[in-house]
């Protein structure tokens, strides 16, 4: 297990603690754990509020949480060990590993129907699917749309299916645009999972296990809990209404996001979601991918893996939210490069990505820094309280950082 051990260096974290305080005091936030690094020493560590609200149990730093999308950092890792061994090209075409994703057709500008398409451009490469630039969608952001409802009836996220599955299905829908000619979130880091089971031989599950649990100590982390910690993953709450972030209110949901996720066995397995991590598995992630940490890439490959993917002036964007000025994307999370009003002025070049429920890491190469925090609330990827900690993590940061 990654150290959990704090390195005083002189940082006053005192406004940070107060502010998670209030938003678990206003019922924004059951309880959320946070932890920050400089370099490789822990200098903050961070837990208030509650695993458990009605059964008033604190949460506590060795607390399982469903990390969501907080898995398609880890999925992209993987990938990128398979790069380093020369078992594929980042930009060879996906269809030589996966023959099903070839000869794409793609929805035509203004098309009422699924089946309005026209050929596409070129092939899905797998810079494409580590990038969000493939084409593909994700039936799950943009309801009522084409591409949901085919998703949605195809059952693309159905637990049920395996990733060969998946990927059968997937074949015959087209793509939301051309590959390389747009982004858009996605369930490609799935296909990736798909790819790492294909290349590699493994199952996925097996393949995390052997090359980055066990070499990181990352002993908390996988698709299932084992019966004897399931007591360990704290409670999943919605807020009152997801279009209003601040509006105090918290109800638990024990089957999100379904019924017995992640404490049995199910066919797919989800690299771009499917994950529970604790925070020490998370800070032995993020460790390995800072100097000076046990790397499992190449330093060239941790590089590009922090380094934005999108042409100039594409930004990443969302259904209903419309594009996030600033934010290009890497391959295997956001980059900053321009930060907003929102985001610390001294995270120029930062990486970082999270998960619905509301996990959230970051690491800035420049200042040798990165953070992760913690909570189970639905729809609290980017919620105001991740803004506010960061803020206020780099606000404690910022005499060491010049």
């Amino acid at each position: 297990m990654s150290s959990l051990t704090v390195t005083p260096q002189g940082h006053d974290f005192s406004a940070l603690h107060a502010a998670m305080q209030r938003y678990v005091d206003g019922e924004l936030l059951a309880g959320v754990s946070s932890a920050v690094l400089v370099g490789q020493d822990l200098v903050d560590l961070h837990c208030t509020g509650w695993a458990d609200k009605e059964q008033q149990s604190p949460l506590r730093a060795d607390h399982l949480f469903r990390i969501y999308s907080g898995s398609k950092l880890i999925t992209s890792c993987a990938a990128l060990l398979l790069l380093d061994e020369g078992r594929f090209q980042l930009d060879d075409p996906v269809e030589r590993y996966i023959p099903q994703l070839g000869q794409r057709m793609v929805l035509r500008p203004g098309a009422t129907s699924i089946d309005d398409v026209e050929p596409a451009q070129g092939p899905i490469t797998i810079r494409h699917l580590l990038s969000h630039q493939s084409g593909l969608s994700y039936g799950l952001l943009d309801p009522g749309t084409l591409m949901f409802n085919a998703y949605r009836e195809r059952k693309i996220l159905s637990p049920r299916n395996t990733l060969a599955d998946m990927i059968d299905a997937l074949a015959g829908l087209p793509l939301l645009f051309h590959p390389g000619k747009g982004w858009e979130y996605s369930i490609a880091t799935d296909v990736i999972g798909h790819l790492i089971e294909v290349v590699s031989g493994q199952r996925l599950d097996a393949f995390l296990q052997a090359r980055i649990f066990e070499p990181l100590g990352m002993v908390d982390t996988g698709f299932v809990i084992p019966p004897d910690q399931q007591h360990r993953l704290a409670t999943y709450y919605m807020g009152t209404d997801f279009t209003k972030p601040m509006q105090p209110g918290l109800t638990r949901n024990d089957n999100a996001p379904y019924p017995k996720a992640n404490l049995q066995p199910v066919p797919w397995l989800s690299g771009g979601g499917g994950l529970v991590s604790s925070l020490a598995d998370t800070l032995a992630l993020l460790r390995s991918l800072m100097p000076g940490g046990k790397a499992l890439l190449k330093p060239e490959t941790l590089a590009m893996l922090m380094s934005n993917q999108l042409p100039d002036g594409q930004w990443i964007r969302f259904p209903r939210f419309g594009e996030v000025i600033g934010k290009g994307y890497g391959l295997g999370g956001a980059v900053t490069l321009m930060p907003s009003p929102f985001d610390p002025p001294a995270s120029t070049g930062e990486f970082q990505w999270g998960g619905l429920a509301g996990t959230h890491w970051w690491i800035n190469p420049k200042a040798n820094t990165a953070g992760v925090v913690m909570t189970q609330r639905d729809m609290a990827f980017w919620h105001p309280f991740s803004f506010e900690l960061k803020q206020l993590v780099y606000q404690a940061l910022q005499p060491q950082q010049g």
